[in-house]
């Protein structure tokens, strides 16, 4: 057993990943300070004695005694981190600083979540690793687009100068149940919209692309890469290859759904990427062969059940 610090650990995609650690047999310390996430995410946590909740923001810093550390805390979709673009990169770049500062006192372990915005309005298509990236260090998007840029040299540099093992993810877009109903992301504001019977808003004229993999995928590869040999260190990509349009998607929830809404365009937001998929050539290679098992269609029923009965308590 371990114990396994997990920073964000009640949004969306830290609750599942605390789920999957107390599963595998681990004692989880779980961090929040509940600007996205939510105790409704790890209610069904707090019974087991191997779990424990503590608020905290992690700008400040934060002692204990771990055995691993996940960084996931962070404000993920834009109309949260555009809410306060300040805190946003405060939250990724002194949040790092904290987190790297204790992982290089208890001589552990770090796995930092980036993020695929590392790589911008992309001008190579699909992404490796190896791409620098085409961001605007001045945009609306930027306090989080560069925060994790920052976070990520952050990390090389405590691993380089420190000796602190260290993990990067370079997380592609993710859906599943737990995503914030408001949370502005695609998937959910199609989903919800559907269900509503609302028209489905489109930005732009919906031939972007984006990537979409199940969250549940994505904790597979967030373990794996976490128990990776020292000298894996990553940036590695974790992410689903298989891409589509904005239009093929909105058309797939609104069959899965059974709603008549319509379709409105808007204008495209700044700096909103045209085209986004990983390549995952890496992940394959270093991962024991890890891929996205789930694909859009099973994924998007799970998530469509978990709108309906969040919907369904709020009426």
């Amino acid at each position: 057993m371990k114990r396994i610090l997990v920073t964000g650990g009640a949004g969306f995609i830290g609750s599942h990943l605390c789920k999957q650690l107390l599963q595998e047999g681990h004692e989880v310390l779980c961090l929040d300070n509940y600007f996205t996430g939510s105790k409704e995410h790890i209610v069904d946590l707090l019974a087991n004695p191997y779990f424990e909740l503590i608020r905290h923001d992690i700008t400040e810093p934060f002692y204990a005694e771990v055995d691993e550390i996940y960084n996931l805390a962070c404000p993920a979709s834009p109309v949260h981190y555009q809410y306060n673009p300040i805190k946003t990169i405060k939250t990724s770049v002194m949040g790092a600083i904290n987190m790297l500062g204790l992982a290089k006192r208890v001589k552990v372990k770090i796995l930092q979540a980036s993020t695929s915005e590392v790589y911008g309005d992309p001008a190579v298509h699909p992404q490796p690793e190896s791409y620098w990236g085409h961001v605007n260090p001045i945009g609306p998007r930027s306090c989080y687009d560069e925060g994790k840029r920052c976070a990520e040299t952050l990390f090389m540099d405590y691993h380089t100068q420190n000796g602190v093992a260290i993990k990067i993810a370079r997380i592609f877009n993710t859906y599943g149940p737990h995503m914030n109903i408001n949370d502005g992301r695609v998937v959910s504001n199609f989903i919800v919209q559907a269900l509503r019977g609302e028209p489905l808003t489109i930005f732009g004229d919906g031939s972007q692309t984006r990537s979409f993999q199940y969250v549940d995928d994505l904790i597979h590869g967030l373990t794996r890469l976490m128990g990776t040999e020292a000298q894996v260190t990553g940036p590695i990509n974790l992410g689903n290859p298989q891409e589509c349009t904005m239009l093929q998607l909105a058309q797939t929830i609104l069959e899965l759904t059974g709603s008549a809404s319509r379709l409105v365009f808007q204008p495209l937001p700044q700096d909103d990427p045209q085209q986004r998929r990983p390549d995952i050539s890496r992940a394959k290679a270093l991962l024991q062969g890890w891929e996205p098992q789930i694909d859009l269609q099973e994924g998007l029923r799970e998530t469509i059940t978990y709108f309906e009965s969040v919907l369904r308590r709020d009426l």
